[in-house]
This record gives C-alpha cells, structure tokens and sequence, in this order.
C-alpha cells in the first residue's frame, strides 16, 4: 500500500535551508482512556534524550474515558519552555475533533490520521472531506499494521497499544530516535521485556511501514542537540518531585483524600517512602493514611503536628475550602502543619483538569478572622522538591501552617528541570523544648509559657507530647488564651496575643525565600510573576526586547511579600503583574500591604484552563504601553 497523494503548501511555510529544525510542535488528539499517555510520554522522553528543550501540555476532561484529549509538545531550539496553543503538527486519533482540529492546523502544517483499510483514501472514521489544499497529509493503516503483529495483542489492550503506530510514523517522518524510543519504553515498563517488546514491535513495524509507504514531504525535523542541558538535567512533574521533596524532609505522616490534581503527590510520597524510610526489619518510619474527606486529612495531620511528627496533606481549591477552619485552629493554636495546594480551575467544580493561579488569595488568608499563612510559590518540579522539604522546617520554625501553592501545570505535566539538590542545610525543628532545655528554661526566666515571647520575635518556645517534666503539659485551644495557654476572654490578653503573632509574621517575612531579579540594561518597565508563569515570562521578556520594550522582571517566591517586592516597584511607573487567574490576586495582595504603590500595578490576568503564553501577554502588555 502506497499512501503520497500529499496536498501542496505555500512556499510561505517557515523554514530555513529548506527545514524547521526544533522549532515546532505537536499536537495528539485523542480521546480519553485509549491509553494515549504512554506513547506521549515515550515520545517526549525520547525527545529530551535527543537533547532538545521540549515541553508536554496534556489536556484531558474530567471523565473516566471517552471525553476529548489533546497533548501539546513543543520544541524550541531556543529553549523556551512555555505553552504554545498553536502546534504545526497534528496526529488526529479522535473521530469527535477531528474536523475542529483539522481547521485549526496552520498554513504548511501536517495532518497525520489513520485510514479505512477499505479505501486508502478514506478516513478511518466517517468524517467531510478535508477542505485544506495547504497542508501537508500523511495517512496510516493503524488496523493493517495492529494485525500484522506476529502474536495477538489481549483485546483489553488493543486500542492502548494501537497508538504505538503514530509513535512509529512520527519516528520516521520527523527524525526521532528509535534507540531513544525502546529506552523510553523500557523505562516506563520498569524493564519487563514482553511490554517492551510488544510495543517496540509495533512502533518498528509501523516506522518500516512509513519509511516504504510515505514520501517526507514537510519541512519539519528533529535534529539531535549536543550540550543543550547541564549534567543532571531531569525531566519530571512536579508531583514526584513534592513528594521525594517531602520524604528528603523527613515527612513522618501524610493523610490525604483524593482529588484532581493532586493525588499523585501523595502517591509519589507513599512510593518513595516506601523504598528509603523502611527498617531493616521491615517496620516503617512513616505513617501515610488516605482519610475519608479533606475536612479528616487536614485534622489527622494537624494532630500529628501537634504530638510532633512532620505532618502534610494534599490537595486542591475545593479540598482547601473544606479545611478552612480546621487551618485557622492551627494558625491560632500554632500548630506546625504543611498543606499542598495543586491548583485546578474554579469556582465551585470549575475545570477540575484544567491549570490555574486561583487560590493565591483564598490560602494566603484562609481561615475567619485575621489570618496570614505561608505560602511557597515554586515554578518548576525543582522548587517543588526544595519547597517540599524546606516547608517542614518553616511550619516548625515558626510553628504554623505552611501552603505550598502548585497547580496541575506544574504537578502533572512534564518539565525539563534543573538537578535536584540535596537538602545543604540540618533540620530546623524551631523552638523545641526537651526536658533538660525545659529545665534550664525555666531556671534562666523563672517561668515558661507555651505562648510566651521571650526572645521579641513573636516565636514561642514549645514543648511536645510526653516530654518527661511537670511542667511540660499545656492546653492546646483555639479560643482566647494568654501567653500560658490559659483561657482568657480579658480584651488586652486576646489583643496582645494577636499582636504576638503579627510580630512573628513580620520575622516570618525576612526569613522566607527572597524574590528573584532578571534584569536589563535600559528597563523601562517591570514585570511581577510567580510560578508556573516563569518560562512565559522569559520568552515574553525577549519578544518585548525585541520591540524595545525593556524589562526588569521580578519572581515572587514566597508571601508574606519579601521587602525586594517594594524595593522593585519604587523603580517603575509601570509595574505588569502577570497572573494565570480571572481577578489578579497577586495584584490585590501588593495593592492591600502597598496601597502606596498601588497605581503603578498593571493587571495582566486570564483563565481559561491553559498555562499562559507568551504570545498573549506580550500582546497585553504592548497594548498596555502604547496606551500609556
């Protein structure tokens, strides 16, 4: 079977010496639960090997299977990481989008979809005619291919397995390594040979099929890169990192409930407790508990906070409404607790599979009454692992909840990221009181109360459960209580308790990780982000340069707001704050502890479930200045 009826495009395509090398992307329509992941994942592996910068965006529905599906990757010689909605190549695998995904295609992209075995000519699926004459279209026998394997696959995973024939095709017509491909498959089979096999069958057969039956027609190539990634380099999610983060932390107990997009957090925790927090005899060194809603996961890991063992949960926007009042109990009663916060889109459900800057506001001040949390703001898998260590040693630091806010771009796509490194610092268990400190304590102040400031940093010094010293005990509560943890509703007690605690906020500040300065020469503007943002930022910063717009960007790493956030502002008469929510919640929060700054912030906000790009906001913010 020959299949090179390939419709012409414009000479117009982009291409340099007759080729786009590494500066294209992907896109792979499918539908969900037909086993897509594998051979998606496989394929970026296989191109980070190849030592291109390349990112993978999966956009799936909320439903078990059948919904719609699509995974961007996009490859930049010039390594940016950021999402780009626009890809030029599309491998159509679901008969619902074909047509929208089909009109979306570029000017000289390509179209790759599986043909009727009846007509080579025919789609698959009973689908218009495609009405494009500039585009190039690569059409393959997925059913022909899937029975000419020489041992018949289990029908249970027929329809996983058949996307092997586009990991094949794509091999062949761009340029990827199939070396590269097995290495993939056998990392994600954990080296069982028959998977491998079986799946490395199809993606050769498929590749020889293309290589006899396709002629290349399209400029776009994947080209091996050398040196590109310092040694180390990983390519990962977030969530695997939070949760090895956690575990190099010495987390000792995660309880945790089920929900998109954070469960594999908890998985990965458990995983890798599993292999490094285990005894010789087999006993455990950690205790991990899936509760029966948030509102019990968020109470399991405060108690165990409480008695002294390094405690988180996870979660995400709807989770962290049901532990509102519980977080506010161990704000008050300043109990050590590290909550994750993987991000989805709301309100209410919302897009429960969709990315999102949302809770920024809602966790900084969750709880009734006048509450501030710590709040980690990592931008890549990296950080995670950073964050997903150091925040055990803030919550106890200063003896309080610690948020670190994630959202499902970070958590469950996969990045290129930086080495993780190993913790370059002890434990910092804060304010602990033994017995024996206990006792000297008290013989050096005459007293010792679990709420009492001695040192004017608003840090209380604590003791723990079964501490062997008569007056180590203390009543825990979350009502009004003085420095002794006494009930008390005496007015000046409850508001020089509050004013503690604002004291050791203002500590809390100067200790949190410092904001991060890109600049230029020339700045006559600044740009405010955080998170996720980080790679947009970049790429937009040198599309903005090359209009003449020069920028100083800063990245908030931590709230409470770092001094730097002020020290920057002063510099500018326009300050762009780029969020991925609807209000702009970072610029509320710089407005609120700013307010005399405040009319030199920009908003540049959306949500629409995607990470942001740096096409649309280089557009805002030129628009912006023009305007000004």
């Amino acid at each position: 079977m020959t299949v090179v009826d390939l419709q012409r495009v414009p000479s117009s395509a982009p291409q340099t010496n007759g080729k786009v090398v590494n500066n294209f992307s992907f896109v792979v329509a499918t539908a969900n639960g037909t086993g897509s992941q594998t051979s998606n994942n496989t394929l970026i592996r296989t191109l980070f090997k190849m030592g291109i910068p390349v990112n993978g965006k999966n956009l799936f529905p909320s439903n078990i299977k059948g919904e719609p599906t699509w995974y961007y990757m996009r490859l930049s010689k010039d390594g940016y990481l950021a999402h780009r909605p626009v890809a030029e190549v599309l491998v159509a695998f679901n008969e619902r989008t074909f047509a929208q995904d089909v009109a979306k295609l570029p000017p000289g992209g390509v179209l790759i979809y599986p043909i009727d075995d009846t007509d080579a000519r025919a789609p698959k699926w009973n689908v218009q005619t495609i009405k494009r004459d500039d585009i190039y279209i690569y059409r393959m026998p997925v059913d022909t291919l899937m029975n000419q394997l020489p041992e018949k696959p289990n029908p249970s995973i027929r329809e996983y397995l058949a996307n092997m024939v586009y990991v094949g095709v794509m091999a062949y017509l761009f340029n990827i390594d199939m070396d590269g491909i097995r290495d993939a498959l056998s990392y994600h089979f954990g080296g069982k040979e028959k998977l491998i096999n079986l799946n490395f069958g199809l993606v050769q057969m498929s590749y020889d099929w293309a290589a006899e039956n396709l002629k290349k027609e399209d400029p776009y190539v994947c080209e091996p890169m050398e040196g590109t990634f310092p040694e180390g380099t990983l390519l990962t999610d977030g969530n695997s990192a939070g949760g090895l983060g956690a575990v190099f932390g010495g987390v000792q107990f995660v309880s945790w409930y089920p929900i998109t997009p954070s469960s594999s957090l908890a998985e990965s925790a458990q995983e890798y407790l599993g292999k490094y927090r285990v005894n010789e005899d087999g006993s455990h060194t950690y205790s991990v508990i899936q509760a029966e809603d948030e509102l019990a996961a968020i109470g399991m890991a405060i108690g165990a906070g409480w008695a002294g063992a390094r405690a988180m949960t996870g979660t995400s926007g709807p989770g962290i409404s049901l532990m509102a009042e519980f977080v506010g109990l161990a704000y008050y009663a300043e109990i050590p607790v590290v909550i994750w916060d993987v991000q989805r889109v709301g309100p209410s459900t919302g897009l429960p599979t969709r990315t999102s800057q949302g809770d920024l506001l809602f966790a900084y001040t969750l709880g009734h009454g006048d509450t501030h949390h710590i709040v980690l703001l990592p931008k890549d898998p990296t950080e995670c692992f950073e964050f997903g260590w150091r925040a055990f040693d803030y919550a106890e630091q200063f003896q309080t909840p610690v948020f670190v806010l994630s959202d499902l771009d970070i958590g469950m796509n996969m990045h290129i990221t930086e080495r993780f490194q190993y913790p370059d610092q002890p434990m910092n268990r804060g304010k602990v009181l033994d017995a024996k400190a206990l006792s000297e304590f008290i013989e050096k102040h005459g007293k010792w109360g679990r709420y009492w400031d001695v040192d004017g940093d608003g840090i209380p010094y604590r003791t723990l459960p079964g501490t062997d010293h008569p007056m180590a005990a203390y009543f825990t509560r979350g009502t009004g209580h003085d420095e002794f943890a006494a009930y008390s509703e005496d007015a000046e007690v409850f508001e020089r308790n509050l004013t503690r605690i604002a004291r050791k906020f203002q500590t809390v500040r100067k200790s949190l990780p410092a904001p991060v300065l890109h600049s230029m020469d020339g700045a006559s503007i600044g740009i405010i982000s955080y998170g996720s943002n980080d790679p947009a930022i970049e790429e937009t910063r040198d599309y903005l340069a090359a209009q003449d717009i020069k920028s100083d960007y800063l990245r908030i790493k931590a709230l409470p707001l770092h001094a730097d956030v002020e020290a920057f502002i002063q510099r500018f008469d326009r300050v762009y704050v780029v969020e991925n929510n609807f209000d702009g919640q970072m610029t509320q929060i710089i407005r609120m502890e700013l307010p005399h700054l405040a009319a030199r912030l920009k908003k540049v906000c959306r949500l629409n479930g995607l990470p942001l790009d740096a096409d649309w906001i280089t557009e805002q913010i030129v628009k912006a200045e023009k305007e000004s």
